[in-house]
């Protein structure tokens, strides 16, 4: 318990005196898992919807699989992306390995799961009415389809931040495809297994207290956001 409190202290300590390193991986760590998030959402929603609103043979396995991938290991992921960005994969020749943007690759892999999964429950809940009044109204597809997820936003943004919390808190895939390199590649959670590694408890326990800060503020601003709209 004393521990415990020490760290907290130590966590306040931190942020008020802004330490610059920690400042820097807590800002490299929100950028990477926001880029992430966003980027995937931008692909999952809009698929998410097609799935839900489609009918087609293997519907309800294809949904099964993608629930099933929910709790796949982050070592997993970044063993999987790693094999295809290393020298000798497909896509070694980009030099991705070992950078922010792997990382971020690896993060959009782990999420997308959550992202379709969710998307595709919260739809289920809306009235099917709202998208036979949307096409019987001369909309698109794609607009009817637009008019549900904005009926469903809550749900939506709850998949969203899911997603975000997943994604800042895994450590297996940034560690490794990114390394875990000092000043370029290290994150939070990285960096708290390092030192957990080192045997400094005080300072990894604090790290994990300003990791939970991070994630608790960026929910309440969505959420504040999503109120107002």
């Amino acid at each position: 318990m004393s521990e415990l409190w020490e760290a907290f202290l130590q966590a306040i300590q931190l942020i008020v005196n802004l330490d610059r390193e920690v400042v820097e991986i807590a800002l490299r760590s929100l950028a990477i898992s926001a880029t992430a998030v966003i980027m995937a959402s931008l692909v999952c929603i809009p698929v998410g919807g097609l799935i839900h609103f489609r009918n087609f043979q293997g519907k309800r396995v294809l949904i099964n699989i993608i629930q099933t991938f929910y709790s796949v290991p982050t070592v997993c992921v970044g063993l999987f992306v790693f094999i295809f960005i290393s020298r000798a994969g497909p896509l070694g020749g980009l030099g991705l390995l070992f950078t922010p943007t792997a990382v971020v690759i690896g993060q959009m892999v782990l999420i997308t799961p959550i992202l379709l999964g969710l998307t595709i429950s919260a739809l289920s809940g809306i009235d099917k009415a709202i998208k036979d009044s949307a096409l019987s109204l001369g909309a698109t597809e794609f607009q009817a389809i637009w008019t549900i997820i904005k009926e469903a936003r809550f749900a939506v943004v709850a998949a969203f931040i899911m997603g975000f919390g997943r994604a800042i808190s895994e450590v297996g895939a940034a560690m490794i495809l990114g390394g875990n390199i000092r000043g370029y590649t290290r994150v939070l959670t990285t960096a708290i297994s390092l030192e957990t590694q080192k045997g400094e408890l005080i300072l990894a326990l604090a790290l994990g207290i300003i990791l939970i800060s991070l994630a608790l503020v960026i929910n309440v601003i969505v959420n504040f956001a999503l109120q107002r709209y």
